[in-house]
């Protein structure tokens, strides 16, 4: 299972990037989920709907869902980005096929009734959660046989809701979620930097124990990431590694432990 994070898709998806999935291809079953919340907020510029950001408690910032941003975020991320990513890998020879989490019941969530945010004051109040949430099951078999059948399967993150809404999900907490359906060996979050960065230093290896422990000094970007590979780790994916996606065969280092982080 590989995470692609949207800072790497801005331009469509990278040769390095695309020759490397067509060399494992041949070998491995390959899962993609892909971000691209920069390209939501772009063209619902264009389309005249301003986008809102709120900001947790703890700081986190995050895209303010109404049911209109929905529906354009499911258009872009499953209609534009996605379609994207196909054309490029059928070019090197693949087959591959799109779905969101729509498609087939593949990823079911659970909205957010209410969510804690901090206002322009700086109190801390409680909003309606819109269609933002959580992913709550995983239709592995569909994925599965896609896998079984030689396709590259690219999953934008829109789950279905409990009255059958799009919500918007996290790319990382998807790939998590599927990675642990499928009982994947590895699951990659390629990012913009090598890995999980503390004083500077990068952490080659690091337990689930560990990872816990470290969780209030690691950056809020980064927190969610590993958060995710901890929870497909303790669902028995063998490991989870964060690494580069700018590199030269950034799959395959991964998959090598060079250069990046093993969470095991």
């Amino acid at each position: 299972m590989v995470k692609i994070g949207g800072s790497l898709l801005r331009t469509g998806m990278p040769d390095n990037l695309l020759d490397d999935v067509a060399v494992l291809a041949k070998s491995n079953q390959l899962s993609i989920v892909h971000g691209g919340g920069d390209t939501v907020t772009d063209i619902a510029g264009r389309l005249g709907k301003e986008q809102k950001f709120v900001v947790s408690p703890e700081g986190v910032r995050s895209r303010y869902t109404d049911r209109e941003t929905a529906e354009i975020y499911t258009m872009v991320m499953s209609g534009l980005l996605a379609k994207r990513i196909v054309l490029s890998l059928n070019s090197r020879g693949m087959r591959a096929v799109s779905l969101s989490g729509l498609d087939g019941s593949l990823l079911a969530g659970r909205r957010k009734k209410k969510l804690a945010i901090v206002d322009e004051r700086g109190r801390k109040v409680l909003i309606e959660g819109g269609y933002t949430g959580r992913v709550e099951s995983v239709n592995s078999q569909l994925i599965q046989r896609l896998l079984d059948d030689g396709y590259v399967s690219v999953v934008s993150p829109v789950a279905m809701g409990e009255d059958s809404s799009p919500l918007n999900v996290d790319g990382d907490a998807a790939a998590s979620a599927l990675a642990s359906g499928v009982k994947a060996d590895a699951a990659i979050f390629l990012t913009n930097v090598d890995g999980l960065l503390l004083d500077g230093r990068l952490l080659e290896r690091v337990s689930v124990a560990e990872s816990a422990e470290m969780m209030p000094r690691i950056g809020f970007g980064m927190q969610r990431k590993v958060m995710a590979a901890v929870d497909c780790v303790r669902s028995g994916v063998k490991e989870a590694i964060i690494c580069s996606g700018s590199r030269a065969a950034p799959l395959s280092s991964g998959l090598a432990h060079r250069g990046c982080t093993v969470i095991s």
